[in-house]
């Protein structure tokens, strides 16, 4: 019997036990069949290289991150029980303490698997805020983690790693480039076809999602990236920028790849969104990445939500040309979209704000944010208008969200609209509704009452001007200062209303409103 036939023989074979066992069995989540998912290789072949990648503990800053960081490793240990190397790209301190390292090592310690070859990388944060010099920075990392140097070379099972370090705060100095490309040079000396992988703790310039925004900028900027731009067989994976790994833009190919490991300790994101650059929510990440002969496969963990994110990258090996790379700028042209039963609704109203909702659109890849516009209807200028992030980053992604509309005039109609924006900039198509805000006078109700009748949101005239002489009623007792009184007759506008409502005289559209301008001014009133 051939080998080969004996290892096609043996696959059928197990797919035949798996598909039984698993007819036989009905579990709950188990994180090893989980793991499998998503895989383009068969799940019966065992990869030659498995290992985590995370960065950016940063013990000490707040409470919660050691939890944070313990999670981590387990989801990791259970996913991945037979780890080949682990990854750490730097920032495992907030400010280098030694009670900071210490408390990190214990958790390291108790969860590394004794058989991973172990690669920590230091980060700006072992430097910048502990009083020492960068060379007593430096021993403290290297006495804490057992790491003999900054920057070295590894190979694991035929595969070349190099690690990076500062030298000091943000900074690699000309040495260092000069050794990673002695590094490179070797390695595609060894094998051309293999990826070689790169650690730092920032990222490049312009690369993956955050690095518009963080990453090193120094003398030898240009150095490096000149240095990496030679060698597309690269699979460069950095730190810092804390954004979230479920944005597509976190994988990055242009002359080689780049990627983004996320953050155990909290997400940064962009700026001039409405729920600001650091969203109020409990947010972890990192990789875990799977080398076959032909392809390496990254997969997203959103730890906190203890689920995997949208689909693996799959980066196809040998590279023989950058033309194969598919994670360029130029990847997605498809536009998201709304389901075309989805409804923009208003849920709240007040004198000067409403609150909407509507159900998440869709998209191919990622739905990132929406715009809200507020535009008065009557002289159709853009009264407010932001942009909302779906909360894609969530451990649990909301289905619908809920977001206010404010600085709006009192009495006045707006048209409301939402548009969708992927990851990409594709724009959706628009949900729209209107809604007037509440009344703050008499006066103001009296032209809402005006408007509706203009609408024909009244069967006839008479609706109107029953309407207009309640609150004529109303509105005198106010000039007096008769608020009892004028309370007294805002409650038969009320019942009024009842009546009009029962007698189909009104539409449910002109009732809600009007009935809770007559509840908001009574409450005010009180």
């Amino acid at each position: 019997m051939s080998n080969i036939f004996q290892k096609n023989f043996m696959k059928l074979l197990i797919a035949a036990m798996l598909v039984f066992s698993l007819g036989m069995t009905a579990l709950p989540w188990n994180a090893q069949a989980e793991d499998n998912l998503g895989d383009s290789n068969t799940t019966l072949e065992e990869p030659n290289l498995v290992f985590p990648v995370i960065s950016d503990t940063q013990l000490g800053r707040a409470e919660g991150d050691t939890e944070r960081f313990d999670e981590a490793m387990n989801q990791l240990n259970q996913l991945a029980p037979k780890q080949d190397a682990f990854i750490f790209i730097g920032d495992l301190t907030s400010h280098g303490y030694e009670s900071e390292y210490d408390t990190w090592s214990s958790i390291f310690n108790k969860q590394v698997q004794p058989q991973a070859e172990q690669l920590i990388g230091i980060g700006n944060h072992e430097y910048n805020y502990n009083g020492l010099t960068p060379e007593e920075s430096q021993q403290r990392f290297f006495d804490k983690t057992g790491m003999e140097s900054l920057y070295y070379h590894k190979n694991i099972k035929g595969y070349d790693f190099i690690m990076m370090g500062e030298e000091r705060g943000y900074f690699y100095s000309k040495e260092q480039v000069q050794w990673l490309e002695d590094q490179l040079k070797q390695s595609i000396q060894r094998d051309p076809n293999k990826p070689i992988f790169v650690f730092l703790h920032h990222g490049i310039k312009n690369t993956t999602y955050g690095t518009e925004d963080w990453y090193i900028e120094n003398d030898n900027q240009k150095l490096l990236r000149e240095t990496l731009k030679k060698y597309p067989q690269i699979v460069l994976m950095a730190g810092h920028t804390h954004y979230p790994v479920s944005d597509p833009r976190s994988i990055y190919q242009e002359d080689y790849t780049a990627v983004n490991s996320g953050s155990i300790s909290y997400i940064w994101t962009e700026k001039g969104y409405l729920q600001g650059e650091v969203p109020e929510t409990e947010v972890s990440n990192g990789l875990l990445v799977k080398v076959y002969d032909n392809e390496v496969v990254i997969k997203r963990r959103n730890f906190t939500g203890e689920r995997w994110v949208q689909d693996p990258w799959v980066i196809e090996t040998p590279v023989k040309s950058k033309e194969d790379f598919k994670y360029t700028d130029d990847r997605d042209q498809e536009s998201p979209y709304f389901d075309k039963h989805s409804n923009l609704v208003v849920n709240q109203t007040t004198t000067n704000s409403l609150n909407i909702s509507f159900p998440q659109a869709f998209d191919n890849l990622l739905t990132h944010s929406y715009q809200v516009t507020a535009t008065n209807q009557k002289t159709g200028k853009i009264a407010n208008q932001y942009k909302a992030f779906s909360e894609y980053y969530k451990g649990e992604v909301p289905s619908s969200l809920e977001f206010p509309v404010s600085n709006l005039q009192p009495a006045t109609a707006y048209q409301i609209n939402v548009q969708a924006i992927d990851a990409f900039g594709n724009v959706s198509n628009k949900l729209i509704t209107t809604s007037t805000t509440l009344a703050k006078t008499i006066p103001e109700m009296q032209k809402v009452v005006k408007q509706f009748e203009a609408d024909g949101e009244f069967v006839n005239h008479g609706v109107a001007q029953s309407l207009k002489a309640q609150l004529n009623t109303v509105y005198k007792f106010m000039q007096k200062n008769a608020t009892e009184k004028a309370i007294k007759h805002m409650t038969k506008v009320k019942s009024l209303l009842e009546h009009r409502k029962e007698n189909n005289q009104i539409s449910v559209k002109a009732y809600n409103y009007l009935m809770m301008n007559a509840n908001d001014l009574i409450n005010t009133w009180n």
